[in-house]
């Protein structure tokens, strides 16, 4: 995994991701991701920083299949 910028790369053999990040630099958030919301059941609220931009994924092999049952 790799972090740059305000995205985030995983990649392996069937995939590669970018994620993104909370900005450092918000003056919403100051870089937390959001903030809590509720009083008894505290719920956390997604800043618009990072939750507004999309996921990148692409496929590169298909995974396995888990077979039903044995092959025996």
């Amino acid at each position: 995994m790799l972090r740059a910028s305000h995205l985030e790369l995983h990649a392996d053999r069937h995939r590669i991701e970018l994620t993104p990040r909370p900005r450092r630099s918000c003056p919403d958030c100051r870089g937390e991701g959001g903030w809590w919301t509720g009083g008894a059941n505290p719920e956390m609220e997604a800043c618009g920083c990072w939750s507004d931009r999309r996921e990148l994924r692409v496929r590169l092999q298909p995974l396995p299949a888990w077979p039903d049952e044995a092959p025996f």
